[in-house]
């Protein structure tokens, strides 16, 4: 794993990681192939990729989904983010 932590939060308590539309995919193997964070394996029977790693991937980064030519992959959204931060750092929303 190559983030051990992101602003302070341990990475294995953020759920920032790609999922993968099935019915989208058409097993480019463009993610796949991109990640230098080794966050997906390639499913050889179902000819797509999966997360096999996903807490090795980089929080914020979702560069693998816009490079998605079929917009197959996807990231919670950036608010979430704020809102996990806000959490443990006891902050409320107003």
């Amino acid at each position: 794993m190559d983030q051990l932590e992101w602003e302070g939060i341990p990475r294995q308590e953020i759920p920032w990681y790609p999922t993968v539309d099935a019915e989208k995919c058409d097993g480019c193997k463009t993610c796949f192939e991109f990640c230098p964070h080794n966050t997906y394996d390639w499913d050889e029977q179902n000819t797509r990729p999966v997360a096999a790693r996903p807490y090795n991937c980089i929080v914020e980064c979702s560069t693998c989904a816009g490079l998605c030519p079929s917009q197959a992959i996807g990231f919670p959204p950036l608010t979430m983010l704020k809102e996990l931060k806000d959490r443990w750092y006891g902050k409320s929303g107003t």
